[in-house]
């Protein structure tokens, strides 16, 4: 982890991009942007954009794939070919299938799965436009798309990234950031209880880093929060 760059990262308390090293970048979301789907979002977070597509709960066959108590829910990441200067190269990575499944992890536990019985609720995520931080850019529209479905859910799930770059805590990674970290924390939670569902960590941290890092996306998180609850409430006013 952790290439090296003779760039500076943060020169003066200015990242690259002109941010403070506990801020954000801009974020942009919307809801039902998928005609055909049962729910769908948009999320941008600076370059990154992310979409996804909710189709279910519907009936999964074949039968012995099903669960006789509760929903299945399955996940699909992937980058577009174009999301990225070197073109990606199409089907499945490794990454992506990593990445699909650490989804599913953080959504579940939002989602009132055995209301739907023998059911599966599919979920795809795909990266419009990747400038770091995809992976949580994708929950946070996951997290929206389900809600726009109307499947019901204890919490949203709000997705957000930490760091370290020149030895520094940041939040919410851009790309080269991201390239050139010493350390990278995708964290995704339900804020109401503050209940963490994805945590993974890339490089080397100490505890009271990660700590930091944890508390100050739990913090941050509360304005993705918000903007994810004035994505909803918007489609049901228009």
């Amino acid at each position: 982890m952790g290439m090296k760059t003779d760039e500076k990262l943060i020169m003066n308390g200015k990242r690259l991009d002109g941010r403070k090293k506990d801020e954000i970048r801009e974020i942009e979301m919307k809801v039902g942007v998928i005609p055909n789907a049962n729910g769908s979002a948009q999320v941008r977070f600076g370059d990154t954009v992310a979409i996804a597509g909710v189709y279910g709960p519907r009936p999964l066959f074949p039968k012995h794939l099903q669960e006789s108590d509760r929903a299945i829910i399955k996940c699909r990441y992937n980058m577009a070919p174009f999301s990225v200067e070197e073109r990606v190269r199409p089907g499945p990575s490794r990454r992506a299938i990593e990445i699909s499944k650490v989804t599913r992890l953080a959504l579940e536990p939002a989602l009132f799965l055995e209301d739907y019985p023998e059911t599966v609720v599919d979920v795809y995520i795909e990266i419009l436009q990747a400038d770091g931080s995809t992976r949580v850019t994708g929950i946070n529209a996951a997290s929206l798309a389900l809600a726009d479905a109307g499947v019901p859910m204890k919490d949203l799930v709000v997705a957000l990234s930490g760091g370290k770059i020149n030895d520094t805590l940041v939040l919410d990674l851009c790309g080269k950031e991201d390239n050139y970290s010493d350390a990278d924390i995708p964290i995704a939670f339900m804020p109401r209880k503050k209940e963490i569902t994805l945590l993974q960590m890339d490089g080397e941290l100490t505890p009271q880093e990660i700590k930091t890092i944890i508390k100050n996306v739990l913090k941050a998180g509360e304005e993705v929060y918000k903007k994810q609850k004035e994505a909803l409430m918007k489609k049901y006013e228009e």
